[in-house]
């Protein structure tokens, strides 16, 4: 009688991983491993690559010292890191409003740069500049994270409702208006990912 193949075990799902983290610090690092490329891409596409390097590191560090709140039936933990670098990169720009503001108080030469424009100089999406970067970054803040989840994170519609803890609907209705300002603003082009792929 032969001996059945050896199976390899399935590695642990980042759930349980987390799980085994509160008692054994060291296991996080796998999901370090497993996903901070990633959301570091996804943070240098809306901010710069400099910024990228701390918001990322950031977000993970976040993620450590939340990690016993972490809701176990949530198998990926894409969604929940996305959620804290998107948090992360409002609180960044809201600083750097701020700062502005302040340096525009102290120097009368002229007026601070408009925050806008600093934002539609950073965003890319999937490489495109100019004019979509201006209308991107021209949206609420709430269309334009539901947008940029989806097309630079690649996050489907209920990934970014976790993301952001809010209803799949909200994101659809949030998607749907942030595309029809995006078509007014690019004279009816629609520059984004088809939404049959969603």
């Amino acid at each position: 009688m032969t001996a059945p193949p050896d199976v390899a075990p399935s590695p642990p799902d980042d759930a349980e991983t987390i799980g085994r983290s509160r008692d054994e610090p060291e296991r996080f690092g796998a999901i370090f491993d497993a996903h901070f490329a990633e959301i570091h891409r996804y943070v240098a596409r809306r901010l710069d690559p400099q910024t990228a390097d701390d918001l990322a590191a950031e977000t993970f560090a976040i993620a450590f010292r939340r990690r016993a709140a972490y809701d176990p039936s949530r198998r990926d933990a894409r969604p929940w890191l996305y959620g804290i670098a998107t948090n992360l990169i409002g609180r960044h720009r809201r600083d750097e409003r701020r700062k502005l503001r302040a340096l525009d108080r102290v120097d009368h030469g002229g007026p601070a740069p408009d925050q806008q424009d600093a934002v539609a100089s950073r965003v890319t999406a999937q490489g495109v500049r100019g004019p979509l970067a201006k209308a991107v970054a021209a949206l609420p803040a709430a269309q334009r994270d539901v947008l940029l989840l989806t097309v630079l994170g690649e996050l489907s519609y209920e990934e970014v409702a976790e993301a952001l803890g809010v209803p799949p609907g909200t994101v659809g209705s949030r998607l749907n208006r942030a595309r029809k300002k995006l078509r007014k603003a690019l004279g009816g082009n629609d520059p984004m990912l088809d939404e049959e792929k969603r």
